[in-house]
């Protein structure tokens, strides 16, 4: 299946300018085919954002959740339904809790993948601890209703699990999955960009370190936002040039849907 795919050309650096980098080739477009029977599409932390009008804590510290629904609401409809109208497998990543165990996509997960092993850790002292008890980045005011939130967690109703799609809730259980189907090329949509699709467990970052090529699509995604960059989404476009750079593609949502189509067609 031919793809038209983002790329970043990280170079030629001119020691000549003022900013050498500003002689890089930046963003460019190019075709690339991909093979639908070794691709999944990857939802990762689609969560039902529905509740955080009663957690306003949660949406004073989240500032992504009205872009969030706003792709579950819009894109998220076509793109599934183009990625299961084709050959494409769909799998699910999902922050810890109960509120998937009864699918029968995380049960296949954690069966191929086997109980779970538990990281070496650090030995704590009282000092360390008195450290990791000082969090002001959040507000003292907000942490209720994160708890709140976290502990009630369930899929956006846009991104609910089909049929035995997978469903994973480490790295080790979505490998399991790409080696029992064959996959080798994941394409991550979901929240948030530079936060739980590069670095969460199933993130990016580890499934790399597996040899898969991991991309994701511009238009489905968001990102943790602060308040330099929240105007401009400057953290986004930042993780997508990472995610070119050192993982895989960025696709456009109407290419990847457009091409699935015809692909069944």
């Amino acid at each position: 299946m031919k793809l038209i795919a983002h790329i970043y050309q990280q170079f030629d650096a001119d020691r000549n300018r003022e900013i050498p980098a500003e002689n890089f080739g930046g963003w460019r477009t190019t075709q690339i085919e991909i093979a639908p029977q070794h691709t999944a599409l990857v939802v990762m932390h689609a969560w039902d954002f529905s509740r955080a009008e009663s957690c306003p804590g949660w949406l004073r510290v989240v500032e992504y959740i009205p872009r969030a629904r706003h792709i579950c609401e819009t894109l998220f409809p076509d793109l599934l339904a183009a990625a299961r109208a084709s050959t494409l497998k769909v799998y699910h990543v999902v922050e810890q809790g109960t509120y998937y165990q009864h699918l029968p996509g995380y049960q296949r997960a954690q069966a191929l993948a086997g109980p779970a092993s538990d990281l070496p850790q650090v030995s704590p002292d009282p000092v360390y601890e008195n450290l990791r008890s000082v969090n002001l980045s959040f507000g003292e005011h907000n942490s209720d209703d994160i708890r709140c939130a976290f502990a009630d967690l369930d899929f956006a109703a846009q991104a609910r699990p089909m049929h035995n799609e997978g469903v994973a809730e480490c790295s080790e259980q979505l490998f399991a999955l790409c080696r029992e189907d064959g996959v080798n090329h994941l394409i991550y949509i979901g929240f948030a960009i530079n936060w739980c699709l590069l670095l969460s467990p199933g993130g990016m970052a580890d499934m790399r370190k597996h040899g898969l090529l991991c991309s994701t699509v511009r238009q489905a995604v968001t990102a943790v936002e602060n308040r330099e960059t929240a105007r401009t989404e400057l953290a986004k476009e930042l993780a997508l040039w990472r995610v070119a750079l050192d993982f895989g593609f960025v696709f456009d949502a109407d290419d990847i849907i457009n091409a699935l189509y015809e692909q069944v067609a």
